[in-house]
């Protein structure tokens, strides 16, 4: 053990809540962390979907708490995985500045950075990642390399559900790091191992992590019944802006959520779940068949649409059950949050940018007001959330809403409040200047009139500042 690790563990265990070492004594829950990929804030049955039932997603909400301010850190997938996996600010890091990562990246979480999973390893846990990774394609930066002990899934942004090729039509599907094949639909492979592994880890004497992160609802648009779509986009970039239907969503997400049954029926059949926190959200906004509703905007931008999402926590032995909290939250949130349940903190040379939420939950804090910031390079957006009131700024034109009253965000305030436009546009300044600057050769997914009808304004944007290989596209 390292003179570092030591410092590390002592100031951990001081910064130990109350709550922690309550949890400790009793001992250390087990997490299943379930994310699900571009799902829209009202895109399952419990946040108001009316076309849509997800019966196992719900459940999740009936046995504990449902965010209704839940917000993902980015209007993007990868940079929302950077900061959940370290708790902070995704701007920190150049893996962060990615929006997202492609095949052109070569880099991920630096070494010696510590992560969700390798934190809860060092506490005892069991760490296993079924799903996505998206936080880095080579072997050096994956998630063996940052913190797991098992993974099942694939590397990059997305895959075929079916050839589980990724955007540039090379296989993506891994057993650790060894490169595997399997026969099925992505989204019944990943529930599959996801049951196998908590079977596997409840019976072996310690806690354990599994984190479960979908590709669904993402593209291609496939469900099971689709193998001939995937074959007709078999060497593409999978994004298909000529497929899908609502109906092809609906059923995906459907899709996802019974996987997702058999996930919580496997910790009841093991007798572990009375003793097991299981979260379920998404990395951000929804795409182009979401319902975000009350919301506009999607993924890629800052409006609401783009960066609100799903959020449910439940933890039968120690959480309320059926509870709605409007307590704004955010993806970074979850890293202290869980270490807190296992009797951890962070390491204390790298910070949380997020809260503990552990106390507001089981009452023991009140709600509380929360200060967000955001920023994203493609059409020059930034955002910030303090309060009620909310920056927003997207190729030089600059608003002030009160989300709360106004969540569409349509009457701008910036003229009726000036004082509150300019207190929140410097303190946005000020925030940014304390983050990496962003940096022309990153990448910066949008999309535009072309390809998007209701983003006829939107212009093609500039090509990328390198070569890209062939078939490439975000991930």
């Amino acid at each position: 053990m390292t003179r570092r690790r030591v410092l590390r563990n002592a100031a951990a265990g001081a910064a130990v809540s109350a709550f922690g070492r309550e949890a400790r004594a009793a001992g250390q829950p087990n997490i299943v962390f379930i994310m699900a990929d571009d799902l829209g804030y009202a895109d399952v049955a419990c946040y108001g979907r009316p076309d849509l039932a997800t019966p196992h997603i719900d459940r999740i909400a009936a046995r504990g708490v449902r965010f209704t301010q839940g917000y993902a850190n980015s209007a993007v997938c990868s940079a929302t995985r950077t900061a959940l996996i370290t708790g902070r600010y995704q701007y920190r890091l150049p893996v962060g500045l990615e929006e997202p990562v492609t095949t052109r990246f070569a880099g991920g979480i630096p070494a010696g950075h510590p992560t969700l999973p390798g934190l809860l390893r060092e506490a005892g846990y069991r760490t296993a990642l079924v799903g996505k990774w998206h936080l880095g394609s080579v072997r050096e930066f994956g998630p063996l390399q940052r913190g797991y002990d098992a993974f099942w899934g694939f590397r990059g942004g997305t895959i075929d559900y079916f050839s589980h090729k990724g955007t540039d039509d090379k296989p993506d599907l891994w057993d650790g790091d060894v490169r595997i094949e399997e026969v099925g639909y992505a989204t019944h492979l990943l529930g599959r191992r996801a049951v196998e592994t908590v079977a596997a880890a409840a019976t072996a004497g310690r806690p354990f992590f599994l984190s479960l992160h979908f590709n669904a609802p993402h593209w291609p648009w496939e469900t099971p019944d689709d193998e001939a779509e995937s074959r007709r986009i078999a060497g593409s970039n999978l994004r298909h802006f000529d497929g899908g239907t609502q109906e092809t969503y609906r059923r995906i997400v459907a899709e996802m959520d019974t996987q997702i049954g058999r996930v919580l029926d496997a910790l009841e059949t093991h007798g572990v779940a009375q003793d097991t926190i299981v979260v379920f959200t998404s990395d951000n906004g929804g795409e182009r068949f979401s319902d975000t509703w009350p919301f506009t905007g999607r993924k890629t931008e800052l409006l609401e649409g783009g960066l609100r999402i799903p959020a449910l926590v439940s933890w039968p032995r120690r959480l309320p059950r059926g509870v709605v909290s409007a307590q704004p939250m955010i993806s970074m949130d979850w890293l202290p949050t869980l270490l807190a349940a296992a009797g951890a903190a962070p390491d204390p040379a790298h910070p949380s940018d997020g809260i503990d939420l552990l106390p507001i939950l089981t009452g023991q804090a009140p709600e509380r007001p929360r200060t967000f910031h955001w920023r994203y390079r493609a059409n020059a957006q930034a955002a910030m959330r303090d309060g009620d009131l909310k920056y927003l700024r997207i190729r030089g034109n600059t608003f002030l809403f009160d989300v709360v009253a106004d969540p569409l965000e349509r009457a701008n305030l910036k003229s009726r409040r000036p004082e509150d436009f300019a207190r929140l546009e410097a303190a946005w300044a000020a925030w940014d200047a304390t983050m990496l600057p962003e940096r022309p050769d990153s990448f910066s997914e949008t999309y535009t009139g072309a390809q998007l009808a209701d983003h006829f304004g939107a212009p093609t944007p500039p090509a990328p500042p390198r070569p890209a290989t062939a078939g490439e596209g975000p991930r």
